[in-house]
């Protein structure tokens, strides 16, 4: 069935359910006659069904193929199509219909000019053509209707609101006009004939709440004004609920969506709530240290803290003696959280304290505080916002801009905002720069070209802003900054600069360099790029399914590994490599979309700077969604295995055998080693690959491996599960090497004997019982502190943890008791006194003697 035909037979089904027929069974067979033997009347979009309350005829009216006006006479009793008239309009609709009444339907032609009042009465339809410009003054941009029910209909703009009337002679009249942007809410029910709705508008600094009955638009039962937070935009939905007050009128409150997505709801001129739902939509996540603490305080700060010392003491000694009211329990537990050392605005010296600053799809930067999770600041990007009907821009990613060096703090640090000003590939970029302390944005710029690719650089300027290129539709690549000092710094490392892409329409990966020369005349900052390889999969075989690469700021602690033999394999630790897996065509959809023999999945280890294919892997009857993540020299990922009816997790670690010679002691002594010659991805590297596969329990909805300081700690893997809870598992489970019965230097190694499936322990939930649902996206973040990493893993829900995958060696834990060893320092103190006191009088009386 088309899903036109479903659609018109699902809206049948929805309005005979309002209208009291004989017996329930008839009903079923008019809905299968139409089904079955009208094809044209399912072609319809059905807009109304009325029942005529003279005889036991139902009516359906709606359009059909965009031009014509159908009607249609259907037995009540038996289904039977009595009568069908069909009338053509002059001119097409743009499919914007609504109802303006029981009997007439208000549609918008496709040129968007003019609206035909379409009646129906008595088994008959008419129309009567009125211009847009007739009506409102000024009209621009692009527009929509709205039903309000009892004739009431509104035209919105992104700028206007009118209310519009429906006259007797099936006219139009304008009854009011709001010019400050405004949005509606759905007629509610009050009494038997009467509906309330509502409008919000922004009056400068505040928002006016305005509830008017449908039957005197002209009149007003409530107009409030709120003041609100300027950086939630403008507002986009509105919906009203009634409630009945002590006197038994009618009360009204409001739930407001705002152009941040966020929700306030609003009642009796104040804001009873606010949510933050836009951190429900994140779509990219970046950290922020905090300030230093300083060393001087002034005098005005050390009599502002007395004063709050005296005052908490107060207020804690009136809770103690159970004297405190309400407000002030509230006060004591604000001031309790205040003073805990986790939610200070500075930075401590295990690197715990830290700035999330997230980016939404709203297009708003908010920035939350680690300790407690409460939002520091937020800003929505006036470049990132959009008309509610025209072009709607979209934020891509958020990146570390300038990160001052310890040294030298009269800057505050800063981020990067990169989005796109529409949908299409072509649409310019936007750039907007903010100070991650306080939010204010310092810079923003409209591009003058598009974003397809951005590649955060390690390299900074003088000024310790980090470069980034950005590559356009036309595959120029962009330097930013846009100063002397970036490009100078740029072009002294640009030969060593490669970039690719993969493009999966295509079904194709292709390597870049850069080049000196742009098209663009006069722009120093662009620079051309020059294909050097590219690998076309066959697209009847394989289709790009996934692709990843290394964190550009992970840290490798060393670059061996020593095995239980006492020998030493050197990692593969290019950046450029990349991990690709590709999958065959029939089992690209879901889970048994494809049968066993038509499914296959083919991992790749591909040289981004070469295009040299370093492994290949094919498992056959494995099927997506594939989740993978690639650290130092491995990479695990994650599919499903289709003959076994279980999903498995693969791992393959790649070492690199051209450094086998650096073994040799004896070399190392006389110098003659290559530990310190340049590794190249043109020197063809001789690598050795180890792999293996496990089953695991669980379906993934996301992957990410933990990141510390030094890269001293085992790694460990989050895995975010169909449950949305996040398992950590140790990397030691993955490892290639693991045979059924290990050897005694195996064990000594610390080797785990094979399984065949993964172990799922329940104290390895990094969210316990918790549940983020919708879970989307997994960050680790390195603290100063090797031992622990920080967590934060976003969906519908946010949750943040410390973990310790190694445990705690280098601190002590919180449970440590700092008085147990007060007091053993001071027994063992005045142990030694006195064993010193009874050894000087035993040397006394030995004297005497």
């Amino acid at each position: 069935m088309s899903l036109t035909r479903m659609t018109s037979w699902i809206s049948l089904v929805y309005h005979l359910e309002n209208f009291r027929l004989d017996d329930g069974f008839m009903l079923y067979q008019a809905l299968m006659d139409q089904f079955h033997g009208k094809r044209s009347f399912l072609l319809m979009e059905t807009k109304q069904i009325l029942q005529s309350p003279e005889n036991d005829i139902v009516y359906a009216v709606g359009i059909a193929r965009s031009s014509k006006l159908a009607l249609y006479h259907l037995s009540a009793k038996t289904g039977e199509v009595l009568k069908d008239i069909q009338e053509s309009l002059p001119g097409e609709l743009s499919g914007e219909i609504v109802l303006g009444s029981d009997d007439v339907l208000v549609a918008l032609n496709k040129a968007r000019s003019s609206l035909f009042l379409i009646k129906f009465n008595s088994g008959r339809i008419s129309y009567n053509k009125v211009h847009v410009s007739d009506l409102v003054q000024d009209l621009s941009g692009t527009f929509k209707l709205q039903s309000l029910s009892n004739g009431v209909i509104a035209l919105q703009t992104p700028s206007t609101v009118s209310l519009l009337k429906l006259k007797d002679t099936d006219g139009l009249e304008v009854v009011q006009r709001f010019d400050q942007p405004a949005a509606l809410s759905d007629a509610l029910t009050i009494a038997e004939k009467d509906q309330a709705f509502a409008v919000v508008r922004h009056v400068g600094s505040q928002i006016e709440f305005i509830v008017k009955f449908t039957s005197d638009v002209s009149s007003e039962i409530i107009r409030e004004k709120v003041n609100i937070d300027q950086h939630r935009g403008n507002v986009e939905k509105v919906f009203l609920n009634s409630y009945i007050r002590t006197d038994k009128s009618h009360g009204f409150r409001a739930l407001v969506v705002m152009e941040d997505h966020s929700l306030l709801l609003i009642q009796q001129g104040k804001v009873v709530w606010s949510r933050e739902d836009g951190l429900a939509s994140i779509v990219d996540v970046t950290t922020s240290e905090l300030p230093v603490e300083k060393d001087g305080v002034s005098v005005a700060d050390v009599e502002h803290n007395l004063f709050e010392w005296l005052k908490g003491h107060m207020l804690k000694l009136k809770g103690t003696l159970m004297l405190a009211n309400a407000d002030e329990v509230a006060a004591i537990q604000a001031l309790r959280l205040k003073s805990s050392e986790k939610n200070k605005m500075t930075r401590d010296h295990n690197g715990f304290r830290k700035l999330l600053i997230v980016l939404t799809k709203a297009g708003k930067v908010i920035a939350l505080h680690t300790g407690d999770g409460r939002i520091i600041w937020s800003n929505l990007l006036p470049s990132l916002r959009a008309s509610r009907f025209g072009v709607m821009p979209s934020a891509l990613r958020i990146y570390q801009w300038q990160v001052p060096h310890h040294s030298v703090m009269r800057e505050n640090p800063s981020v990067l905002v990169v989005g796109k000003s529409g949908a299409e590939s072509s649409a310019p970029g936007v750039f907007s720069i903010l100070d991650s302390y306080s939010g204010e944005e310092l810079n923003a710029m409209k591009l003058d070209h598009s974003v397809v690719q951005i590649i955060p650089l390690t390299l900074k300027d003088l000024s310790e802003q980090r470069l980034h290129l950005i590559v356009d539709s036309n595959s120029n690549a962009h330097l930013y900054p846009k100063s002397p000092d970036a490009l100078d710094v740029f072009l002294h490392e640009m030969p060593n600069l490669y970039f690719y892409s993969v493009d999966i329409l295509a079904n194709v990966i292709r390597g870049y360099s850069l080049q000196k020369s742009c098209d663009i005349e006069g722009d120093e900052y662009c620079f051309s790029t020059k294909e050097l390889w590219s690998i076309i999969f066959p697209s009847d075989s394989e289709r790009i399914a996934i692709s990843e690469t290394r964190k550009m700021n992970e840290v490798v602690h060393t670059q061996a590994k020593t095995i239980g033999d006492h020998d030493v394999m050197y990692k593969y630790l290019s950046k450029n490599l990349v991990f690709v897996a590709t999958v065959s065509p029939k089992a690209a959809g879901d889970i048994g979309s494809a049968l066993p023999e038509e499914a296959s999945l083919v991992a790749y280890l591909i040289d981004a700077v070469t295009g040299r294919i370093l492994h290949r892997v094919t498992h056959h009857g494995a099927q997506g969604p594939i989740h993978a993540v690639l650290s130092e020299n491995w990479v695990v990922y994650h599919y499903f295995n289709l003959r076994a009816h279980r999903f498995e997790m693969a791992v393959i670690e790649i070492y690199d055998q051209s450094r086998a010679d650096n073994k040799d002691v004896m070399k190392l002594i006389l110098g003659k080693h290559n530990l310190s010659a340049p590794i190249t991805s043109y020197a063809g590297p001789e690598v050795v690959v180890k792999s293996q596969s496990y089953f695991f329990t669980h379906s993934v909805k996301a992957m990410a491996v933990t990141q510390t300081a030094k890269g001293i700690t085992s790694k460990q893997l989050l895995i975010g599960t169909i449950s949305d809870q996040v398992l950590a598992l140790d990397k030691r489970y993955l490892d290639p090497r693991r045979s059924a019965n290990p050897t005694q230097q195996e064990k000594e190694e610390g080797i785990i004997p094979l399984t065949d499936s993964l172990p799922i322990i329940p104290q390895s939930f990094v969210t316990h019982s918790h549940q983020v649902e919708a879970l989307r996206g997994i960050v680790s973040i390195p603290a100063k502190l090797e031992s622990t990493t920080l967590v934060f893993t976003y969906g519908v829900d946010l949750f943040y943890t410390q973990l310790a995958p190694s445990r705690t060696y280098d601190s002590l834990t919180d449970e440590f008791s700092y008085a147990l060893l007060l007091i053993t320092i001071a027994v063992l103190v005045a142990a030694i006194i006195v064993t010193w006191i009874w050894s000087k009088k035993k040397e006394l009386r030995d004297k005497w003697r």
